[in-house]
């Protein structure tokens, strides 16, 4: 007796099913992700995501559509409005509701040979049905010089690119030497209007260069400021002479104008952004543009707060911020002309905080960031491979509703693993008392040791891998973010536990005792009677992993099918574990007849009974799947 007790307290006490349901349960998580856009590079990734409390996440392309189209363009001559699709070599150009002929307009011919030729997209308006080739920004400024009736591969050919500045985020400009007629080089420049305007000395005026002064800037940083406030992304277009591939791009720089193009909010960005903030998830918008343009899109999407932006230029070093100026950042929704680099350090001041911090990020810059953040976001469509690899999880559609899908999915993921560690758990837990309790009361060991193993290898198994595959409730979303220290099972889940296997224990108990003393069963018989109880409580007991306070009938335990499935394919496998004969050898089990079921079917339905009333008598609360 004393080997059997020792062998079956040494099964009962591992869950051995817990690795698979575990894995199975990750695994399932992933693959829901993957069908919504979202692929994941790392599987811790997935429990974190449920732990998100910001999200800093790009403008263009994330929160936006990132189908750009030049609407506005600003010379010296006034204003021009332009027409037509993103993608289409039709449109009008027009200055105070007048037509205007690009060609015969020297500055707006200037600035969108410079858009032109300052750029490394391509697109052939003779195939349309092909797609553009290069950045939705770069093929915007080509669609807009096809709609003045350039061609971009002629212009190319004709003013060949000799040399090109990549464009930096610590200038903001990108520059390309094209070789003239005359054997000059003519200086191709786009970029920022601040760091464009800065780098200028003169402004064109018709076929003229007249110098830029002081007020002369200021009016065209207003313009700036003005095109930016209505949501358009603003480049600035210069353009100079030089003799040799080495001079300066940036410097003694013409001015030719600004371009406004729009780019549209995502048409579930809204929402999305409303779903994060109602789950207690601040949104945090960090871009490379400015202010105003990044506060006309935070608007449109519906990001709360009063929308104050703060400008990279304004973030001291991280040795030298103040307690004040932390509180001031982390209190930010809108972060403009933000580098690489204030990007990383925006992320470790806030999960010094204690935030669990989500990043977005495209660029081969990026990769530090992406890498130090909790969940690193990587495009999939506009991304970089450096940027990719660096991530946690890809967007395939780029799109900030899927980051709010995944977050949704993790915090699924998370109840679902704290729902089936629980039951087994409080399943394991129940075997070893009712053991303990046996012994104690020195009647026939309840379960045998191979009967435990069959249930903690096939009739445990199936409902905790039913928990692990549920979809959630409704209300995962509304919940504020679980603290990222909090373990799976917190002291008060183990005190649960403890109770819950404690009333299954004594269920099984009250079974063995009353086929020995009320029905006069022999040994065997009595253990079967005790071990059905046991197995059918436990399949039971799936349906207490709801939440507390939750509809008892219609609950997210309920509506999960593989639940019920679980319980029919168990309730076949203990059928099976009695009447196939080898399987009944084994286990050493006999039929224990009609009266010996039905001890066992009400003997294992008190515990249920109990756990439901207590689950049913307090409030809905918290952020796992079970209170």
């Amino acid at each position: 007796l004393i080997i059997k007790t020792a062998i079956a307290l040494a099964v009962a006490a591992i869950p051995e099913g817990l690795p698979i349901v575990a894995t199975l349960a990750l695994a399932r998580g992933l693959w829901r992700m993957a069908r919504r856009n979202v692929l994941i590079n790392r599987l811790a990734a997935v429990e974190t995501l449920g732990a998100t409390t910001v999200i800093f996440t790009d403008k263009t392309g994330t929160l936006t559509e990132n189908r750009m189209a030049v609407r506005h363009i600003r010379t010296s001559a006034g204003e021009v409005e332009l027409g037509g699709g993103p993608v289409d070599a039709r449109g009008e150009f027009r200055r105070a509701e007048e037509a205007v002929e690009a060609r015969a307009d020297p500055e707006l011919l200037a600035l969108l040979e410079v858009a032109i030729l300052c750029n490394n997209a391509s697109w052939n308006p003779r195939h349309a049905d092909q797609p553009a080739i290069g950045e939705p920004m770069e093929v915007a400024l080509i669609v807009a010089g096809a709609k003045a009736g350039m061609d971009h591969a002629a212009l190319r050919e004709a003013l060949p690119e000799v040399e090109e500045i990549a464009f930096d985020p610590s200038v903001n400009m990108m520059a390309t030497y094209h070789l003239t007629t005359e054997r000059s080089l003519r200086v191709a420049v786009k970029g920022a209007p601040e760091a464009v305007l800065a780098a200028c000395t003169g402004v064109q005026v018709g076929e003229d260069r007249v110098p830029l002064t002081l007020p002369d800037r200021a009016r065209w940083l207003e313009r700036n400021s003005a095109m930016a406030a209505t949501g358009l992304r603003i480049l600035a277009f210069a353009q100079k002479s030089a003799d040799e591939v080495d001079a300066d791009p940036y410097s003694q720089l013409t001015l030719l104008g600004l371009a406004g193009l729009i780019d549209p909010p995502r048409a579930d960005a809204r929402e999305a952004v409303q779903a994060c903030q109602d789950a207690g998830v601040r949104v945090v918008i960090v871009t490379g543009d400015q202010a105003p343009t990044a506060r006309y899109i935070a608007t449109a999407v519906g990001l709360s707060g009063d929308n104050a932006v703060i400008n990279g230029a304004e973030l001291p070093p991280p040795e030298e911020l103040s307690a004040s100026q932390s509180t001031r950042i982390l209190r930010a929704s809108i972060f403009a002309r933000v580098s690489p680099e204030q990007k990383l350090d925006l992320i470790r001041l806030s999960q010094r905080r204690g935030e669990v911090v989500a990043m977005t990020g495209d660029g081969v810059n990026d990769a530090p960031a992406l890498k130090a953040a909790d969940i690193g976001i990587a495009m999939g469509k506009r991304g970089t491979e450096v940027a990719r690899e660096a991530s946690d999880m890809v967007l395939r559609d780029d799109a900030f509703a899927s980051i709010v899908h995944a977050v949704a999915q993790g915090r699924v993921v998370f109840g679902n693993i704290r729902s089936f560690v629980r039951y087994l758990i409080s399943c394991n837990l129940s075997e070893i008392i009712v053991v303990v309790l046996g012994v104690l009361l020195q009647t026939a060991l309840p379960i045998l040791p191979l009967q435990i193993l069959f249930l903690n290898l096939v009739t445990d198994v199936f409902p905790a891998l039913a928990l692990g595959l549920g979809e959630g409730d409704d209300s995962v979303m509304e919940r504020p973010p679980r603290d990222p220290e909090e373990p799976i099972l917190t002291k008060r889940h183990w005190i649960q536990n403890v109770v819950f296997g404690s009333v299954i224990a004594l269920s099984v108990l009250g079974a063995l005792l009353i086929s020995q003393h009320v029905l006069g069963f022999d040994e065997t018989k009595a253990v079967t009677v005790s071990f059905a109880t046991l197995a059918l409580a436990q399949l039971w007991h799936v349906l207490n992993m709801r939440e507390r306070g939750s509809d008892p009938v219609a609950n997210q335990v309920t509506r999960n099918r593989y639940v019920w499935m679980a319980l029919a394919l168990c309730v076949g496998l203990l059928l099976a574990a009695v009447y196939v004969p080898p399987l009944a050898a084994a286990l050493d089990t006999v039929d224990p007849g009609a009266s010996g079921w039905l001890v066992a079917l009400v003997m294992s339905l008190l515990p249920t009974v109990f756990v439901q009333v207590w689950l049913g008598s307090g409030p809905r609360r918290g952020s796992s799947s079970v209170h």
